[in-house]
């Protein structure tokens, strides 16, 4: 947390009052590099916002707890603040896991799960043996993904989380890939999944959380079949699943 979802929301709140502003001043972690820059766009790569420079980008990954917001009143887990020429753009962490820096290339990643074709996933998938929840939660290989909506698509998609990803038919990739941009999509619509600390670009909460159908949910019935959801570990994950409907 944050994931996909919450990240778009992010930007696209942050586009509304970034673009065209110059960065006057610095504090914290943000670094002084940007002082005296104009910001030219604000987008997301996977699960960073990044605010585009003349000469470089300012990324911004919020980790577990972070938020960055249009906002000047300071509270005692700001990390860093951006002041503009007008408005001041805050960057809070309580847990300090998420990561504000500078750079002229991207990390690193595999496709963005909205971007990338129905075909190129079900190759991309089926020429990997990894299991199926390991594989979506991989940012080398899809870039985006987190444990709430990995959860989500495969409880629609049918699908059981320690499938390898060879073993799935095509048809069930796509399924899969469609699963996927209606959760991811859905998710958005929504303003994200506020479980603990996430918010908006104008510190409010998202509400796809009381739409959730398996993630933290184990124990309670599940929506398609009534049967109990279960919890198991992937890769020290959390996983929650259905065992009648998602059958390994």
């Amino acid at each position: 947390m944050p994931e996909l979802p919450e990240v778009e929301t992010v930007v696209r709140g942050l586009q509304a009052v970034l673009p065209r502003r110059t960065v006057v001043a610095v504090a914290g972690v943000a670094p002084e590099v940007t002082v005296g820059k104009c910001i030219l766009a604000v987008r997301r790569y996977g699960k960073f916002i990044v605010l585009d420079f003349e000469d470089g980008m300012l990324f911004v990954h919020l980790g577990m707890t972070g938020q960055l917001m249009w906002s000047s009143e300071q509270s005692k887990f700001t990390r860093g603040q951006f002041f503009l020429d007008e408005g001041v753009l805050r960057y809070d962490d309580i847990r300090k896991f998420g990561k504000v820096f500078w750079a002229t290339t991207y990390p690193k990643r595999g496709p963005d799960p909205l971007e990338i074709s129905a075909g190129d996933f079900v190759q991309l998938v089926q020429s990997r043996r990894t299991r199926i929840k390991v594989l979506l939660l991989d940012q080398g290989f899809l870039r985006g993904m987190g444990n709430i909506y990995t959860d989500e698509v495969l409880f629609l998609a049918r699908i059981h989380p320690m499938t390898p990803g060879d073993a799935l038919s095509k048809p069930k990739l796509l399924v899969l890939h469609q699963a996927i941009q209606e959760v991811l999509a859905a998710a958005i619509a929504a303003g994200g999944s506020s479980i603990s600390d996430y918010v908006n670009a104008k510190g409010e909460k998202g509400s796809f959380q009381d739409h959730h159908q398996a993630y933290g949910k184990h124990g309670k019935p599940c929506p398609r079949c009534a049967g109990t959801l279960e919890r198991m570990l992937v890769s020290q994950r959390g996983t929650t699943f259905c065992p009648k409907c998602q059958k390994l």
